[in-house]
């Protein structure tokens, strides 16, 4: 499955830096289907059921698209998806296809956990430091979790940086032998 939506993900990135498109409108778009989807099984049965002729299954993409101001390249990647039986990979393809972009356009994702709520200039100046840290802009995603005690934990990838009070407290009582 990971291939299969890496491939379609790539392919998609490729059209939409090629046509110099708003990657957020896209991702967007592509978010809005994949929600009408999930919401309707008479949808879903339509466009998963090989009995049905592909050109109505289109069409009822067509009708949708026009509705929700679809772009001409996202109904187009649906429509393929649909002609070749893949559109239960949709949900994948979106996620590949945000990193896909990240990637492409210099992006870092960063999860940040505080043990409270952070202001806005805190959460510039998060994103800037953590900008100089990786030398790409950042898309930042915030939780808050009490548990900490104080100060915060990023996550960038598969990396994580523990600067809160209770990861210093666990430090701490490792580096004097306790458990």
């Amino acid at each position: 499955m990971a291939s299969v939506a890496s491939t379609y993900a790539r392919a998609f990135a490729d059209v939409v830096l090629s046509a110099h498109l708003d990657a957020d409108r896209s991702l967007a778009e592509l978010r809005i289907l994949a929600s009408l989807l999930a919401e309707s099984s008479d949808l879903r049965r339509v466009w998963e059921n090989p009995a049905i002729p592909a050109d109505q299954k289109r069409s009822l993409l067509d009708v949708i698209a026009q509705r929700d101001e679809i772009s001409k390249q996202v109904r187009n990647l649906v429509a393929v998806l649909i002609d070749h039986r893949r559109i239960h990979f949709l949900d994948p393809i979106i996620r590949q296809l945000e990193k896909e972009l990240d990637a492409r356009l210099g992006f870092a994702e960063a999860q940040i956990t505080s043990a409270r709520a952070l202001g806005d200039a805190e959460k510039r100046e998060f994103e800037l430091q953590v900008g100089e840290l990786t030398g790409k802009k950042v898309r930042a995603q915030y939780a808050e979790d009490k548990s900490l005690l104080g100060g915060a934990v990023l996550r960038l990838g598969s990396t994580i940086y523990d600067g809160s009070v209770k990861g210093q407290l666990e430090r701490i009582k490792e580096a004097i032998g306790g458990n």
